[in-house]
């Protein structure tokens, strides 16, 4: 017999986890990308207009740790902006991705 208490493991799983939920992540939103040159980006000013890759209306790319996650739409709540996800991405779609 082993002198070491038994655990359970609802009570390990729960120990494992809590172990990774103070781990912290980055999360960036993509609207689009562009490319400008030093000299262009010098001239904007206030209201001007930066055209990005995707079309209004297009999903927002949801990233974690610069890995695309999830794809979601702006949302505002209480003149908040925020991102609603509506797709969650397969690992066989990250894996895609890669190659």
């Amino acid at each position: 017999m082993s002198d070491k208490p038994e655990v359970n493991e609802p009570e390990q799983d729960r120990k494992n986890l809590d172990f990774i939920l103070d781990i912290p992540l980055q999360v960036t939103v993509e609207l689009g990308r562009t490319k400008l040159l030093v000299k262009d980006i010098l001239q904007l000013n206030q209201g001007a207009v930066v055209e990005l890759t995707k079309l209004a209306g297009e999903p927002l790319d949801i990233f974690v740790n610069s890995k695309l996650v999830a794809r979601g739409e702006a949302v505002v709540i209480n003149d908040k902006f925020g991102v609603r996800l509506v797709d969650i991405v397969s690992p066989n779609e990250r894996v895609e991705k890669i190659l």
